[in-house]
């Protein structure tokens, strides 16, 4: 994870204020720049987005991308980047089976890319980091959603400007419904998306941004907004946790010792629900939980709690409030949530290390920067390939983790020691902490062929050349 010596590290190497004492940059890394009075605004909820058009064929959704000021600190006005004026982005609520179309007009001074994080799609729907928007125009992508039911999100990836465009604003939910539910979880009003980012505000108002800058994001966000609170009523309810920040880890618990009940991950359900204290995501990682409130008096203060937080502001990232007593709750978690998929052998052994060159001051894969001409992997689709992922930077311990496009993967084991459940499958980004090995089983089931991006998701390393490509063929 990143935290307060290997925060400052990277900085260090990044090329920050090399000059400040240890004890200054401390301060100024983790000393809040705004206190924000702790569970006075109402937690935002993303709204959903409207089709502009229902065909035959597809569903057609309009985003606009541009600037817009919102209250990040509350009575404080922030300039930052949106989506149709919203920050975060509209939800877009796609059903299994059902193709959307997104079309997207770029309204910035600079080139934009949406990528549907998760999304099967054809390779010029990906979101390829070269494949831009130049500014005035327009791009329709197509999401065919012929996946699991999950949780999805869509951001910017315009290469070299992901990390700030991503930072400032260009980020959205997109849930993919089941076409035929089988399982009666928390759903509707009772089904709450949670993204989570942290920000660096100025006392001027500017969202300031910096290359790994993450040590001086002293707000965390929910939904866009500084520790906000929740009324909850005497029930289940379902938690979409999503992990949007480009470099902060989230260790996340309930203050009062509840359950977490986990049923998904990045890829959507799991097999069965696994019981957790507390959840662990990196940046683009995704957990769905249930949390039940039923055995909670009126009056409880519940607060979801960041372990991993340097200060009250990012330690105690949000509050629910359980008042209105008992409601009448059909919801279910099932023992069993969706068939385990067939485990494959693979055909194909590859490894890909993971590293940074201090000299250079770049982040590489197997030794290489990114070339956006160079296909790094050729694979056959329908084949399967064991995946041996090492993150070799110990020297200054720097976090990675490794995202997929295009498919979902299983998580086989850490150094030798097996994955647990709820990390196994489906997942398309994994951690990879300093000086570990995580071995991956990628199958390749995807219909579509070309060519697809794989990085790490410390967003602000991939905008700095730690990207590769693979090529699938027929």
């Amino acid at each position: 994870m990143i935290n307060r010596r290997n925060a400052l590290t990277l900085g260090a190497v990044g090329g920050a204020v090399l000059a400040l004492p240890t004890e200054s940059l401390m301060d100024l890394a983790f000393g809040p720049s705004w206190t924000v009075a702790p569970f006075a605004r109402a937690l935002p909820i993303p709204q959903v987005l409207r089709p502009s058009a229902v065909r035959i064929d597809a569903d057609v959704y309009r985003l606009s991308v541009g600037e817009s000021t919102v209250e990040i600190v509350p009575g404080v006005r922030t300039k930052v980047l949106t989506y149709n004026g919203q920050f975060p982005g509209p939800t877009i609520l796609a059903r299994q089976g059902r193709t959307a179309k997104i079309v997207v007009t770029n309204t910035l001074t600079s080139a934009t890319a949406i990528h549907l994080h998760g999304g099967n799609v054809p390779a010029d729907s990906d979101g390829h980091p070269m494949h831009v928007i130049e500014p005035g125009r327009s791009r329709t992508y197509t999401y065919p959603n012929i996946q699991r039911a999950g949780t999805l999100w869509y951001h910017d990836h315009a290469h070299h400007m992901e990390a700030e465009q991503v930072y400032r604003g260009l980020s959205g939910l997109y849930l993919i419904e089941d076409a035929w539910p089988s399982n009666r979880l928390p759903s509707g009003a009772h089904d709450i998306p949670l993204l989570l980012r942290d920000a660096d505000v100025s006392r001027d108002g500017e969202l300031h941004w910096e290359l790994f800058g993450q040590a001086n994001r002293s707000l965390v966000l929910v939904n866009g907004a500084t520790q906000p609170h929740l009324s909850v009523r005497r029930r289940r309810y379902r938690l979409r946790l999503v992990n949007t920040a480009n470099e902060r880890t989230f260790r996340l618990r309930l203050s009062n010792g509840a359950e977490f009940v986990q049923v998904g991950s990045d890829g959507g359900l799991l097999p069965r629900p696994v019981r957790r204290s507390e959840v662990t995501l990196w940046p683009a990682e995704r957990a769905d939980v249930v949390v039940d409130f039923s055995g909670s008096a009126d009056g409880t203060q519940v607060v979801l709690e960041n372990l991993d937080g340097e200060s009250d502001a990012t330690r105690q990232i949000m509050r629910f409030d359980v008042s209105g007593g008992h409601e009448i709750d059909l919801s279910s978690v099932p023992a069993t949530l969706t068939a385990a998929p067939e485990r494959k052998t693979p055909t194909v052994t590859r490894k890909v290390e993971l590293s940074f060159d201090a000299l250079a001051g770049t982040f590489l894969i197997n030794g290489k920067s990114y070339d956006p001409d160079r296909v790094d992997f050729t694979v056959k689709r329908g084949t399967t390939e064991l995946w041996e992922i090492t993150n070799l930077d110990t020297q200054f311990e720097i976090p990675h983790s490794l995202h997929l496009h295009q498919i979902q993967f299983r998580v086989l084991d850490r150094d030798g020691v097996a994955a647990a459940e709820w990390e196994a499958y489906p997942k398309d980004t994994v951690a990879v902490p300093p000086g570990t090995t995580v071995r991956i089983l990628a199958t390749f089931d995807s219909p579509y062929t070309g060519v697809y991006p794989f990085h790490c998701h410390f967003i602000d390393h991939s905008s700095t050349a730690m990207m590769a490509q693979i090529k699938i063929v027929p």
